[in-house]
């Protein structure tokens, strides 16, 4: 009895023992083919580079920090306007007779625009000199008159009282001659407005009336507008934190610079200088309104045309720049990326100045000895091993450059630009 029970309780036990080896056989095998199967992945699947990549130097191309003359710009949009715009009525009521321009040519001042039909205004200069012409005959009859009536008072013929009305007789005649001549004076003026001519030169606008229309003086609708476009303004606002440096420029008698370029900012239409600030800040933008005069001889700009403005304030001598690409930004703030002499990248923080057409000024965190990383940037990490080359690097820059357009110290609207 005693014998069944030991057997009995063996059995349990060994079976137990064989499972448990039976899933230690499983699991070893099941490694084993795990690295096996990463072992064949490794020498079939993958070349060498693909693993070992990371651990070798990383290409990158570098650019020399430089040393030039910077010149500070203020960029804004600006409106052009012209010098001068005059709307051209006529001053007197009448029949256009006769037209001597055409839609938007060019005209001098001075020069005949326009005839309102002078019938009437000539017949009224006649009527003022015929009436002036009897006056000065009977101020004639009156001072023949007196002369005799100073004889016969002389030889007391006449009494002192007839004397002295023919004297009042005189000067009231002479009073009206006066009067007379006024009158043609001013018949002649209006005669001379029934012909209009140009009060400026500039271009000459659509004709808003038509000959054989009636034309009433002082309408509203003007007969046609003159903008003299030579010279020339453009009106743009620059922030208020600009101007102390742009009076600072005035006050020393420079002739601030300003140019004005296409729609597009691509090509430069004309250069001129700084005309007259507007004598207050715009409260509700922060900025001041600036004018700027152009000769504008080539007729390039034109009234109420959008351009971009580029204003010169100052130039920055000897200002350390970097490529903008190059400028990476992080916790601590912007930092470029160098190759020391044991080609390992190093970090450096920088404080930036101003920035504009692709160049950014350094002004703390670099020396102007260095070589600062431009593409390849994305791989490198501090003390990673780099390989300069020539040829653009097989790595992406990253994107996230400062813009070539804002500084980090002043307005967005400021820049700099990199003189020859």
């Amino acid at each position: 009895m005693r014998e069944v029970d030991t057997v009995d309780v063996a059995k349990p036990h060994a079976k137990k023992q064989r499972t448990k080896m039976i899933w230690i056989l499983m699991f070893l095998l099941l490694v084993g083919g795990a690295l096996g199967a990463w072992k064949y992945w490794k020498t079939k699947l993958v070349p060498e580079e693909s693993y070992s990549q990371w651990s070798k130097p990383v290409p990158v191309r570098v650019v020399a920090v430089e040393k030039s003359d910077l010149l500070q710009q203020v960029k804004a949009i600006g409106t052009v306007m012209p010098s001068q715009l005059v709307q051209v009525q006529s001053q007197v009521s009448g029949v256009l007779q006769q037209l001597y321009f055409k839609d938007g040519q060019m005209v001098k001042k001075g020069q005949l625009l326009a005839q309102i039909d002078p019938a009437s205004y000539q017949v009224a200069v006649a009527q003022a000199l015929g009436t002036q012409q009897q006056n000065l005959a009977q101020l004639a009859n009156a001072e023949t008159e007196l002369r005799r009536y100073e004889l016969l008072f002389q030889r007391d013929s006449i009494a002192k009282q007839q004397l002295e009305q023919q004297q009042a007789m005189v000067k009231q005649l002479r009073g009206q001659i006066q009067a007379n001549q006024a009158l043609v004076d001013a018949a002649k003026l209006q005669l001379s407005y029934s012909k209009i001519y140009a009060p400026i030169s500039g271009r000459v606008g659509f004709r808003q009336k038509d000959v054989g229309n009636l034309i009433q003086a002082n309408d509203a609708t003007p007969l046609l507008s003159i903008t003299q476009v030579s010279p020339i303004y453009v009106q743009f606002s620059i922030p208020e934190q600009e101007l102390g440096a742009l009076r600072a420029g005035l006050k020393q008698g420079q002739a601030l610079q300003v140019s004005s370029w296409d729609r597009h900012d691509q090509q430069q239409l004309a250069v001129g200088q700084i005309h007259a600030i507007d004598n207050q800040i715009d409260l509700t933008t922060g900025s001041v309104k600036l004018k700027a005069i152009y000769p504008n001889l080539d007729d390039r700009l034109f009234p109420n045309q959008f351009v971009n403005v580029r204003l010169n304030l100052n130039t920055i001598a000897n200002a350390l720049t970097v490529p903008s690409d190059a400028i990476q930004h992080g916790a601590k703030g912007a930092y470029v990326y160098i190759i020391d002499a044991e080609s390992k990248a190093q970090l450096r923080v920088l404080k930036l100045g101003l920035s504009s057409q692709g160049r950014t000024q350094v002004l703390a965190g670099l020396t102007g000895q260095e070589k600062v990383v431009l593409e390849g940037i994305d791989r490198l990490s501090e003390g990673k091993a780099a390989q300069i080359v020539t040829t653009p690097a097989t790595a992406t820059t990253t994107t996230t450059a400062t813009p070539t357009t804002t500084a980090t110290s002043v307005h967005a609207s400021s820049s700099v630009t990199a003189v020859s």
